[in-house]
């Protein structure tokens, strides 16, 4: 079929052509535009090894040129997730594969430590299984300066490859992610709104692309507000519950009625902190966390959060990824999607 979105209206001295059906092509055909063997036109279609960058690029702007589309049908995307014990990423991977599912696709999840041996190993292993793409899901992709090797090894076969929540440099493959500075704004705007005025952050690690990007919004956001002293009473540690605890630890003498976290975990923690020194929450500290689960409902006190639109990360991410491993353009960008605000009972007015 041809692609419905595509100009139907010839350009001046083109040449009209159909698409191609998907899953058949002339190989002669292609590889005489190419001016490549046959051989090599079969192994760019099948994503074998063996193939220059170069000579690659030539086969696929001659699949293109006759409308060629890859089918998708039955074949396999990867997806490289840091872990599943976090919520926010079994929801993201069933998001995903939700998504996938009407276009023939099946999702295989592959936990691992973001830049990792074990990340280039699951690719390796899955090379020849005929895997059609692979979604980095805030695995090296949030790593500044991560290890290159394992996106390579998807370029070598011609395999599209795409990220969520942080951007690869010196990469030119399209990107989706939660707008993080936005995330920051609705949070401090949130508690400024209550009267805090002494707002701290719990923070992620140095070099990890989204907490850098909460943490630059968060500065914005207090400065917009004549909060001057805001770098102050910023302290990175894990995301984990012992990370918010331990830069609550930190940030509790100094003052602040009122936190915002990294993650809901690290929310968690820093409320474990204040409980520790005898503080309630949220009649004497308020805190409120980010990516949003239903089992924050049940937390004493409910946690108050900003909601990662998990549904429309994977909506977002599938459909620019069905359109890469159907071999048509699209824009090496990166999509923003605004975070909400999720009221719950942990946070409150400032205290007198």
């Amino acid at each position: 079929m041809g692609d419905p979105t595509a100009d139907e209206t010839p350009k001046v001295g083109a040449v009209r052509r159909t698409r191609s059906p998907a899953g058949t092509v002339r190989l002669a055909e292609v590889a005489a535009i190419a001016g490549v063997s046959e051989a090599t036109v079969s192994r760019v279609l099948n994503r074998k090894y063996g193939v220059s960058a170069s000579t690659r690029e030539q086969v696929e702007r001659a699949l293109a040129k006759i409308g060629y589309e890859r089918p998708v049908k039955g074949e396999i995307v990867l997806l490289l997730i840091p872990a599943l014990k976090d919520a926010i990423f079994a929801a993201m991977c069933t998001a995903v594969e939700s998504e996938l599912s009407p276009h023939g696709l099946r999702a295989v999840i592959c936990p691992v430590v973001p830049g990792s041996v074990v990340e280039r190993d699951y690719i390796e292993v899955m090379l020849d299984a005929g895997i059609a793409a692979a979604v980095f899901l805030s695995s090296s992709n949030t790593l500044r300066n991560a290890d290159p090797v394992a996106r390579q090894l998807l370029e070598s076969r011609g395999i599209p490859y795409m990220s969520v929540n942080g951007a690869f440099a010196n990469s030119r493959t399209p990107v989706v992610s939660t707008d993080d500075w936005q995330a920051a704004e609705i949070a401090v705007s949130h508690l400024y709104d209550l009267g805090h005025r002494r707002i701290g952050m719990c923070a992620g690690p140095v070099g990890n692309t989204p907490a850098d990007r909460r943490v630059e919004g968060f500065l914005e956001a207090m400065d917009a507000r004549g909060l001057s002293d805001a770098e102050d009473l910023v302290v990175r540690h894990h995301f984990s519950v012992d990370g918010g605890r331990h830069a609550a630890d930190e940030l509790l003498p100094l003052g602040v009625t009122a936190i915002v976290a990294s993650s809901d975990d690290m929310a968690l923690g820093a409320i474990r902190a204040a409980t520790r020194r005898g503080l309630e929450v949220p009649k004497d500290l308020s805190v409120i966390g980010y990516n949003d689960s239903y089992l924050l409902d049940f937390t004493d006190p409910p946690l108050t959060t900003v909601r990662q639109p998990v549904e429309s990360l994977a909506e977002s991410c599938v459909r620019t990824l069905v359109t890469m491993i159907q071999n048509r353009a699209v824009q090496a960008t990166e999509a923003l999607i605004d975070p909400e605000l999720r009221l719950r009972q942990s946070t409150g007015p400032a205290p007198i």
